[in-house]
């Protein structure tokens, strides 16, 4: 009986004897710490949580200086207490950029970006408006019945007023961005915002509002689908359509894009932001391509000369590119009466007429097919009430404020086309123009009603405009224009 007792002993000491190579004795078991000495190991600061947060070199600044709230605090509702959001948007850009950026901050906020004063007075006035307007935010908030002008408002503050610095735009991936300063100088990337680095704006930022079929677009070479499934491509077949990805909101057809940007250039190139006093500004192609030899360079901040040639330097990548100079005989002989896109534009947007359509109607059944409305609002609404139970009822954001009202703007166009119209405007300049005011404004209330049907404004809906699709001029390029030319042909 003591056999095994001894091999179980020996067993034992085997499995529980100490190493002697071991340097250091295992460490005693903590002991359970009582309700008065134990201590949260908790972050701290704004860095504490946001530790992925990068800045540029010169916003090396404390978060608070910008966005407020509590930088002692670890826990988030006292650390957001008084928290801004948004500090670049236009309602604080003033305080929390104006400090250090104060010139800009002034340019910028008289720029055409934020008054968008060309844009909404000229609607405006299309539909009978006769005063102007110094900002979006003086559009009335009325009852869209009241009258033509009042429905033209309406539609400006919820179906056109979503891609600009007052808001985030629409949410496709391509065209989320900041608001105020942050619309041009912060990164997103598919639909967040990328680095809190500010930046020299790219192409990107400018397209996430100069998309569709609106200039900016064009200089990429990019033209937008039609709305309906069937014609949009890659064609999916089923109920719901079309799901291909579409960061812009609508699939585009590629056509050539502009010489300037087969070349490498991007919009700062020439819509130069030179203190912002020019941000958004038109650029005229005789700034660069009139200059001769023996001129000083043209005082735009990225042209040199070298010997006989004039060099634009790219700014974002540094790249010199010659600038072509003006050297056919037709610039001579043309140039004070013809614009020079008539000429050299490769193609152009032209769709029309535009048909806007308030409904108030929960019958959403019609729109099946047209549930891309290039309006991430209006597609989510339209995709859930035609396929689930539980309706939503049809309000639509006022893009300035947030806020919802009822009713749903609906889009369409009679055609969409490419072709160049060319028209002598009244100051006897010949030009390309396009269907800007081609609009059908119609309403449907709730219980079937249409106060408004197919209404139109004052003019042809015709304006000269600059097509962003630079080419070589053709063998025939007399021929866009000669029927607009005297009698005689000179």
């Amino acid at each position: 009986m003591n056999g095994p007792f001894i091999l179980c002993a020996i067993l034992l000491l085997l499995l529980t004897g100490c190493r002697t190579d071991d340097p250091k004795p295992s460490p005693p078991l903590p002991r359970p710490a009582s309700s008065a000495d134990t201590t949260l190991a908790v972050k701290t600061g704004c860095a504490g949580c946001h530790d992925t947060v990068r800045l540029d070199p010169p916003h090396q600044l404390g978060c608070t200086s910008c966005h407020g709230g509590q930088d002692n605090e670890s826990r988030p509702d006292a650390a957001h207490r008084g928290l801004i959001a948004r500090p670049s948007h236009p309602s604080r850009m003033a305080e929390a950029c104006g400090g250090c950026h104060p010139r800009q901050v002034k340019a910028a906020a008289a720029s055409p970006h934020f008054t968008l004063d060309r844009s909404i007075n000229t609607v405006r006035a299309h539909f009978g408006a006769t005063g102007r307007l110094a900002q979006p935010g003086d559009i009335p908030v009325a009852d869209p019945a009241a009258g033509m002008l009042a429905l033209a408002d309406d539609m400006l503050r919820r179906r056109c007023l979503r891609c600009h610095v007052y808001s985030n735009g629409d949410a496709y991936d391509a065209v989320r961005h900041g608001t105020g300063c942050g619309a041009c100088h912060l990164a997103f990337a598919n639909g967040t915002m990328a680095a809190h680095a500010f930046v020299r704006p790219t192409d990107a930022q400018c397209l996430s509002c100069h998309y569709g079929n609106h200039v900016g677009s064009d200089f990429h070479g990019r033209f937008e689908h039609d709305f309906n499934w069937e014609y949009r491509t890659p064609y999916l077949s089923g109920v719901k359509g079309n799901t291909a990805p579409r960061p812009a909101g609508v699939e585009w057809h590629d056509l050539a894009p502009d010489i300037h940007r087969q070349r490498g250039l991007v919009c700062i190139d020439c819509h130069r932001d030179s203190g912002h006093e020019r941000q958004g500004g038109r650029a005229a192609c005789i700034a660069c391509h009139g200059w001769r030899p023996g001129q000083p360079a043209p005082g735009l901040g990225v042209l040199s000369v070298r010997g006989q040639t004039l060099v634009l330097v790219g700014r974002l990548d540094g790249k010199e590119h010659p600038v072509p100079l003006l050297r056919h005989p037709a610039h001579r002989r043309y140039g004070d009466r013809v614009a020079c896109q008539v000429c050299h534009g490769q193609w152009a947007f032209n769709d029309g007429p535009t048909s806007l359509l308030l409904s108030l109607r929960a019958d959403v059944e019609p729109w099946e097919r047209l549930t891309v409305q290039g309006s991430s609002e209006v597609e989510a609404l339209l995709n859930h009430n035609l396929h689930y139970a539980d309706e939503r009822p049809l309000t639509m954001r006022d893009g300035l404020t947030g806020e919802s009202r009822p009713g749903l703007w609906y889009l369409g166009y009679g055609q969409r086309r490419w072709q160049m119209i060319v028209r002598t405007d009244t100051d006897g300049i010949i030009k390309v123009f396009r269907p800007y005011l081609d609009l059908r404004l119609s309403m449907v209330e709730a219980d079937g009603r249409v106060p408004f049907d197919n209404i139109v404004g004052r003019e042809s809906g015709l304006l000269p405009y600059t097509p962003h699709t630079t080419g070589p001029a053709g063998l025939f390029f007399l021929d866009r224009f000669r029927h607009l030319l005297p009698a005689d042909g000179q």
